[in-house]
């Protein structure tokens, strides 16, 4: 399994066929990075510098991802040109593919700075363009209802990841499950479309990766949770919420 925690799934949209839709699923396998409770966070100081360091990174990563949609939801000219030149999005796929799996496959170069800092930015800004393209086919409250809507709902979650008693990091296997689950359903809803089963494909899938930002959430904070990632992954745990957050977005845009 790959090293990460959490799935991409980073919807192509063609623009001659809108409801058409390549997409791309990479798993990122939580448990080959984690650590037995008490390891790594035994004192608080680097428990607390890591998740300062781990919610500025996605702050950013946000942020830039915002200025794009934005971009493309209110700028004419922008949506012009995008459409009329596909291989801006055909590179930023590809980019995005490609930086993904090395920061996958390759440990070592998601750890070693500046290298890891210069990729997350790649793959942000290639992320953040593909979000931009997808939204064209919207209209702007639709895009601004699914960020609220999203923005509540993991402010939400990561309070409860905070407050219960319950430990998910121990769920990674189900989630895996329920990630093969939804991605099998997402080909046959594109194959037989229907406005019922495209509903009930955003709601499984809202809820799955709703599920992995509690998970990757506790993962994060370590504490009295069975597992814990290292310090030294906070690109990687900063990457893994970034994720959870954009396909949460995505699903609830296309309800």
């Amino acid at each position: 399994m790959m090293e990460m925690s959490t799935m991409a799934e980073v919807p192509y949209q063609n623009m001659e066929n809108p409801s058409a839709a390549a997409k791309m699923a990479v798993h990122l396998d939580p448990e080959s990075q984690v650590e037995i409770r008490g390891m790594t966070f035994s004192e608080q100081s680097i428990r607390r510098a890591f998740i300062r360091k781990v919610y500025l990174i996605l702050t950013v990563q946000l942020a830039i991802t915002m200025a794009f949609i934005c971009l493309f939801v209110y700028h004419e000219p922008a949506k012009t040109f995008t459409l009329n030149n596909p291989w801006i999005a055909i590179t930023a796929f590809i980019t995005m593919f490609v930086v993904l799996i090395i920061m996958a496959c390759c440990g070592e170069m998601r750890r070693k700075t500046p290298h890891n800092f210069i990729f997350l930015a790649l793959f942000t800004v290639a992320q953040g363009l593909m979000l931009g393209i997808v939204t064209i086919r919207y209209e702007a409250n639709e895009v601004l209802t699914a960020v609220g809507i999203t923005c509540l709902i993991c402010f939400g979650l990561t309070i409860f990841s905070l407050q219960t008693k319950w430990d998910f990091t121990m769920m990674g296997g189900f989630l895996f499950v329920g990630l093969l689950v939804v991605f099998v359903f997402g080909f046959i809803v594109a194959l037989f479309p229907g406005s019922a089963a495209s509903s009930v494909y955003s709601a499984c899938g809202a809820l799955l990766f709703s599920l992995y930002l509690v998970y990757d959430t506790q993962i994060m904070m370590g504490g009295k949770h069975k597992y814990s990632i290292s310090p030294e992954e906070y690109i990687f745990a900063a990457l893994n919420l970034y994720l959870d957050i954009i396909n949460i977005f995505l699903f609830i845009l296309r309800r």
